[in-house]
């Protein structure tokens, strides 16, 4: 090769050329770089969030009792001590992702500086389920004790990604890593859809095995937190909250009238509801609303 320069040159191009072509190398992951960070199965990566969108525990009403287990039970993983997988779930915009990131947020209030100390809060969407097994074996060798957390977790007909989880759930014969812990949120109380369990009873042979087999995902959770719509007073409470919260000067009568036939025009009453309307109206006033 060395005798013939030209066809030296030309390897040495598409050498270059396929280097060009080549995916970068994945960046190192740094567990200490931020308290937060959202999981890239396509490259195993997981890639700082140094601002998580939330809002302050204390502005989360209607949920008190979800709210003081949530809190107790990350409280104990996050001293080493035994807790639970913990499954939220029920009715649309009741505060179940915000409340997994506020208490995240609050733990982390009164722990000390070093990253070693803090929980990591990791994301993992949904259809990244399958990569549980390579997010597991990543964060197995690190010491930092990790809340991965899964939103608007559900399977469908003929998506049998749902076994994944259960192995995870259960541990497998590695076990889960103790300074691992799952919190995920679910409108549906067994995670699956009713279609999907009934297809499951009418085609088995033994349909009842069949149905235990796909509702026994959700027992797999410790903790389960039930979410349900909140009345009146409840969501007028929330609205004064964050009026308050963020300053809003309204006359409290006004605020009220306001805040229901807001909720009368989307027909419900929510946590998220509460939310989208304090956006308009703190809008309309002109004042700027910072959540951290």
């Amino acid at each position: 090769m060395t005798e013939n320069p030209a066809l030296l040159a030309q390897l040495t191009r598409i050498a270059e050329a396929l280097e060009r072509l080549a995916p970068p190398a994945n960046p190192a992951i740094d567990l200490a770089a931020a308290d937060a960070f959202v999981w890239h199965a396509d490259r195993s990566w997981l890639e700082p969030v140094p601002s998580v969108a939330r809002v302050e525990i204390t502005l989360l009403r209607g949920i008190e009792r979800s709210k003081d287990l949530l809190v107790a039970n990350t409280e104990r993983f996050a001293r080493g001590l035994p807790a639970n997988n913990a499954l939220l779930w029920g009715v649309r915009g009741m505060g179940k992702s915000s409340l997994v990131k506020a208490v995240h947020a609050a733990i982390n209030a009164t722990a000390p500086a070093d990253p070693a100390k803090r929980l990591a809060l990791i994301e993992i969407h949904r259809e990244d389920i399958p990569s549980l097994p390579v997010l597991l074996s990543v964060l197995r060798v690190q010491t930092r004790r990790c809340l991965l957390f899964c939103d608007d977790l559900s399977f469908d007909a003929g998506d049998a990604t749902y076994k994944s989880l259960k192995a995870i759930l259960d541990g497998g014969i590695e076990g889960r890593p103790e300074n691992v812990l799952l919190y995920a949120t679910s409108n549906r109380r067994h995670i699956l859809s009713r279609e999907m369990i009934e297809n499951e009873r009418s085609t088995a042979i033994h349909a009842g095995e069949a149905v235990e087999e796909k509702v026994s995902l959700s027992d797999r959770f410790g903790l389960w937190l039930g979410f349900h719509a909140c009345d009146q007073e409840t969501y007028l409470a929330m609205i004064e909250g964050y009026a308050a919260h963020f300053g809003l000067r309204t006359p409290p009568d006004t605020l009220r009238a306001e805040a229901l036939e807001w909720a009368i025009t989307r027909g419900a009453r929510s946590g998220r509801t509460a939310w989208h309307f304090i956006q308009d109206l703190a809008g309309r006033l002109g004042t700027e609303m910072r959540l951290i």
